[in-house]
């Protein structure tokens, strides 16, 4: 069973008047102007690498081939990196957060949107539509009302498929749909091997899987979908965008809590809860981020450098750009050099084990493998990266202290706070 984060406090983010006019040579409006930069330059990029991939998409379903098949799979994860280093502007930015589940839910029940394998079940009491599979059905029944599928659009999934009947399971767009369709199910548990679908499954004239014609569509306009709900993320943090105007809007004391607030969450709640540390617990691949490209250790890397990126104030691009200024580290250096020393040090330890495990999943075994039970080597990696999250964690609050912050929370989530619960 998924269990979620559940927030240890208010959302809202309270703060006290800090002074921050006095800090030497750092401002606090200019560390907010750097994040502002960052985001845009990171989403940015997560639009064009999308458009790189959209791009691979279109000569797959022009001419279904194992090479262009696994050059869509190579464009989907390059799109992955740079969006995952934005996943940091979560949890403080509302706006970030009202739409960020248009194109990275997860888990999501495959069954709604394509075949699935007889060891998936034919139903599920948590979910009416666990096998309703749009690519199969021209026409569906959703909560009592019938759908016109016959042409499947960015309309029909995100106006009336994305969530259907208010069920978080029923994951129809975005990043995770669009990798299912590119992959298929990985049906090798915490055995060696991603998803295996063969490319004649988009083929109308070799058609493997049935409804290839169909497939396709849906491919197609999942990933149109994806460029849209990008480039609107993308705008909204240009100088005159809405993402950037609810920031100003806080002022200073709410602009710099609301970097907090995205860093802890992530760290704490998200990454090393929800997204690791409930796997490890349960050494269920299911509940890996990137399940069916076996692309986990990536973007839980890319995670954690967001996390740096936005405490250092510098994101680097896939093409080498940099974005840079004044960043958070300089303001909390103003207040108490060696604490930020000691948050700078946590981070970077954090990405070290991250890229340990990364090298790992590259030279060893994938990390669904490395939470199988069991597996004493592998869980010691993944739990090494849980246990940097928490400890950078830790020194993050110190660092809310030290700007005499109040009122922020952090996510939480069972598997680190409430372990019982997890096996209830």
């Amino acid at each position: 069973m998924r269990l979620k984060a559940t927030l240890i406090a208010s959302a809202a983010i309270l703060v006290a008047t800090p002074a921050f006019a006095h800090d030497g040579e750092v401002h606090a409006g200019d560390v907010l102007t750097t994040y502002a930069d960052i985001a845009e330059a990171a989403y940015r990029d997560s639009l064009d690498t999308a458009e790189t991939m959209a791009r691979a998409v279109d000569a797959l379903l022009a001419a279904p081939t194992e090479e262009n098949l696994a050059a869509a799979r190579d464009a989907w994860k390059a799109a992955r990196r740079p969006y995952q280093q934005t996943e940091v502007f979560r949890f403080g930015n509302a706006f970030v957060d009202d739409w960020e589940g248009k194109v990275n839910s997860w888990p999501l029940d495959e069954g709604l949107i394509d075949y699935v394998a007889d060891t998936y079940g034919s139903e599920s009491p948590e979910n009416p539509f666990y096998t309703a599979n749009v690519v199969a059905n021209a026409s569906l029944t959703l909560g009592g009302e019938t759908i016109d599928a016959r042409t499947i659009t960015p309309a029909l999934l995100s106006g009336k498929l994305q969530e259907a009947g208010e069920i978080e399971a029923n994951v129809a767009t975005g990043y995770h749909a669009i990798e299912f369709l590119l992959w298929g199910q990985d049906l090798n548990f915490t055995d060696a091997g991603a998803g295996a679908r063969p490319a004649s499954d988009f083929d109308p004239a070799n058609c493997t899987g049935g409804n290839c014609d169909r497939r396709a569509q849906y491919l197609k306009a999942a990933t149109d979908l994806l460029l849209a709900d990008l480039k609107e993320m993308a705008d909204a943090w240009q100088p005159e965008g809405a993402a950037r105007k609810e920031l100003a809007e806080k002022g200073e004391g709410g602009g710099v809590a609301t970097i907090l607030t995205g860093m802890g969450s992530l760290s704490y709640g998200e990454l090393a809860g929800e997204r690791m540390k409930l796997g490890l617990l349960l050494h269920d691949p299911e509940e890996e981020h990137d399940c069916f490209s076996d692309n986990t250790h990536m973007s839980h890397l890319d995670d954690v450098l967001g996390i740096q990126n936005v405490w250092l104030g510098r994101y680097e691009g896939p093409d080498g750009d940099l974005t840079k200024g004044a960043s958070l580290r300089d303001l909390v250096a103003a207040k108490d050099p060696g604490l930020a020393k000691e948050v700078t040090a946590k981070i970077e330890t954090t990405v070290e084990k991250a890229l340990a495990m990364k090298a790992r999943a590259e030279t060893t075994e994938a990390y669904d493998q490395m939470i199988g039970e069991g597996n004493d080597e592998g869980n010691a990696v993944v739990q090494a990266v849980i246990d940097g999250l928490v400890d950078q964690t830790r020194a993050i609050e110190r660092a809310v202290a030290a700007l005499e912050l109040d009122g922020i929370a952090f996510e939480g989530s069972d598997s680190l706070d409430n372990v019982d619960a997890v096996f209830q």
